[in-house]
């Protein structure tokens, strides 16, 4: 296994893998001949014949966000339709399998609605400042606070003369 981790996807890497792909190579080819671990072989070989060598050379070089009708098509059609996996890619123009595995086990689980966007963010009304304080609750809670702060200096003090005590029987 080659040590030099980050040299697996860099670009030459890629375009080396490309060439051995469309001259008909597999992935034990690519294993062998680039160093590089079974799986990812494995990956770019599915990858590249699936959307090209053009998408697969710019896999990675930035995050791809997919639509919620585009996830939701390509899940139903590899789960409903029976589409094959590398097909349904090549379809759809998804460049790495990864998100297309999560959309088809997000769709087993949940439907079409596992699929839709979630909100970012806290929600609406979570903020403790919902509405102003009334001065019967304000005094209240500085109530609550000063009979706790009370409780808690009672309770320093026993603890501090049960020391003294004990340091005087000690002779």
């Amino acid at each position: 296994m080659n040590a030099n981790f980050a040299s697996w996807h860099d670009r030459d890497m890629r375009e080396l893998a490309a060439e051995l792909i469309g001259k008909g190579a597999g992935w034990r080819t690519l294993m062998r001949e680039l160093a590089i671990p079974m799986t990812t072989a494995k990956n770019w070989v599915k990858s590249c014949r699936a959307v090209g060598s053009e998408v697969f050379l710019n896999m990675g070089s930035s995050h791809r966000s997919y639509d919620y009708e585009t996830k939701l098509s390509a899940a139903r059609d590899h789960v409903e339709g029976g589409m094959s996996k590398p097909d349904v890619m090549k379809k759809y123009g998804i460049a790495s399998l990864s998100p297309l595995n999560s959309w088809v086990r997000k769709y087993r689980e949940g439907g079409p609605e596992a699929l839709r966007p979630k909100p970012k963010g806290r929600p609406p009304g979570s903020a403790s400042s919902a509405k102003p304080k009334t001065v019967e609750q304000e005094l209240a809670e500085e109530n609550r606070r000063l009979r706790a702060e009370v409780a808690y200096l009672k309770k320093l003090r026993a603890l501090e003369a049960a020391k003294r005590a004990r340091g005087r029987n000690a002779r």
